[in-house]
């Protein structure tokens, strides 16, 4: 601890519906939380109301917590945003008047990094990756280079919006998800859409279907159930997904969503599969609470990371790219004292593995082995999946990927040749193409390489699905690079300028996990495709990049 490490610190807050205040006490490492929720009478929440809520329980909470701190308090932090902005100002007004009360210092901090930071505090984890699912939200998040980048998101709606969608239909009470969770202890599984782009996932389908199924009759039981199965293995694959773009073996979960143990049990059985560590919060640090925020509020303090009072407007906008993670540095660190003995990141295992014939390589969905010039890549079983569901999946990519990888070569695009195809359509064998991912090859010239390639097979109508930095082969020989695009067993037909969009989207996201310099290597992603591709594919993607919609 430094002169300037705050000693307890008062944590406020108010995004939308839980009025709360918490005392963290540094040297203890202990949290006292006092929380007053927003309940609706009907339907979801209701800023009016919400903010109501806030203005009679802040200033309460606050009392209660300050008066159960055991000494005096030397930090106030309070939740700038994201959220609802007359619910964000009730708690900013608070926090700034007591901060001036006490003459202390003032942070602000991001609601959706104290998710993740609260996780990476209490597991002792390294650097992990985190997905937060919660009721306005559903991303997910990875540390690089001073910055907490947003690998995916939900392309619509948070998660637990989309099931409170659903059972207001249903006539239901908020908040819906423990009611669908009760409900599907009785439920068989029913086909429902299963919605994955790249690392991005979208849920507004599988509630038009699941409210149809209910008006067409379908036991509730039984779309409570598969609503859950689907919902949370899509929220599973993309983490997945995630771990395998940042060669990361740690993952957290934060919201309140997380708190849901279906949820929790598939994250687990996924990171048990590939041999990473999961841990998730108790809920009272998954839910919307103060001590996550007086948590980070503490490190930022610390870091000097401080404002002065007519600087600390909130932002109902935060984006949690938008923070430089002052407290940590550039460089990845150790775990605290205390927690778990840093491991080494897996993109040197992964990669040394891969020189290695015969030896399986996990990828986000599929293992690959090396045999001479051949890679076998096959679509084992995800037991986190229910098997109707992962079968179908299966399937279905490893047919669309056949095919996909067939088209791109007639198209004139760098693909391995597809030496055969297993009978149960899980199983491919390519010809074993470049000299390691694009992720070790991050030059500028390889990625203007990649968007020409994604423009060539838009014009030839269909996507890859998940262009990332893993899903991208560089060979270098006298000639010089040559990229190949593998794995396209996410990819699909269409003509749609959005669909197209969303590849460069996924690029980008990629080059923003896993590059040091990942806006410039995007912008000339984005200056190649307009020199050779649809311009208004890229007026799609300022719209899609536009739209923040984790927030």
């Amino acid at each position: 601890m430094t002169d300037s490490s705050p000693r307890r610190v008062l944590g406020i807050e108010g995004t939308a519906w839980a009025a709360s205040a918490a005392i963290y006490d540094v040297a203890a490492d202990e949290v006292t939380i006092e929380t007053e929720a927003y309940q609706p009478d009907s339907g979801g929440i209701h800023p009016r109301e919400a903010a109501e809520h806030m203005a009679d329980h802040v200033p309460q909470v606050v009392e209660r917590a300050l008066d159960s701190a055991e000494g005096p308090v030397d930090c106030v932090a309070f939740s700038r945003g994201p959220g609802l902005g007359p619910c964000l100002r009730i708690a900013g007004t608070a926090a700034r008047a007591v901060a001036q009360r006490l003459d202390v210092p003032l942070v602000g901090v991001n609601h959706m990094v104290a998710h993740l930071e609260i996780g990476r505090h209490l597991s002792g984890f390294d650097s992990p990756v985190c997905l937060n699912a919660s009721g306005a939200n559903a991303h997910v998040l990875g540390y690089r280079n001073g910055r907490y980048r947003v690998l995916g998101e939900t392309m619509d709606t948070g998660v637990g919006n989309a099931i409170d969608k659903f059972t207001r239909h249903l006539g239901w009470s908020h908040p819906g998800g423990p009611k669908v969770e009760e409900a599907a202890a009785d439920g068989a599984y029913i086909d429902l859409p299963y919605v994955v782009k790249g690392m991005d996932f979208s849920f507004s389908g599988i509630m038009s279907a699941a409210k149809q199924a209910f008006d067409d009759g379908e036991a509730v039981e039984d779309i409570c159930f598969s609503l859950q199965e689907n919902i949370f293995a899509m929220l599973t694959e993309v983490s997945e997904r995630a771990l395998s773009l940042t060669g990361n073996d740690e993952l957290v979960l934060g919201g309140g969503v997380g708190q849901n143990a279906r949820l929790r049990e598939m994250l687990a059985e996924m990171c048990d599969q590939r041999g990473a560590d999961f841990y998730a919060p108790a809920g009272r640090f998954l839910r919307d609470n103060a001590g996550m925020i007086a948590v980070l509020g503490a490190k930022m303090c610390a870091a000097g990371d401080t404002l002065a009072i007519e600087a600390s407007g909130i932002d109902s906008n935060f984006r949690p790219d938008q923070v430089p993670v002052t407290w940590r540095g550039r460089e990845q660190v150790t775990a605290p004292a205390g927690g778990r003995a840093a491991k080494p990141r897996g993109d040197d295992e992964s990669v040394a593995r891969q020189d290695r014939p015969g030896a399986d390589v996990q990828g986000a969905e599929a293992t690959v082995s090396f045999e001479g010039d051949r890679v076998l890549k096959e679509r084992r079983p995800r037991s986190y999946r229910h098997p109707t569901l992962d079968e179908r999946l299966r399937r279905e990519r490893t047919r669309e990927e056949t095919r996909l990888t067939s088209e791109a070569r007639r198209a004139g695009v760098s693909t391995p040749v597809i030496r055969d195809v297993d009978a149960r359509e899980t199983r491919i064998a390519f010809q074993r193409v470049g000299d390691c991912d694009l992720r070790e090859a991050l030059t500028e010239a390889n990625v203007r390489r990649v968007a020409e390639q994604l423009a060539t097979i838009h014009d030839a109508g269909f996507v890859h699905g998940d262009p990332t930095t893993r899903n991208v082969r560089v060979a270098t020989d006298s000639d010089g690079p040559t990229v190949f695009l593998i794995d396209f067993g996410l990819g699909y037909y269409t003509r749609h300028a959005e669909d197209h969009a969303m590849d460069l989207h996924v690029l980008a996201q990629s080059l923003a996990g896993t590059a040091d310099d990942a806006d410039r290597l995007i912008g000339a992603a984005k200056e190649t495709y307009r020199d050779v591709g649809d311009p208004a594919v890229l007026e799609r993607l300022s719209d899609i990049e536009g739209r923040g919609r984790y927030q």
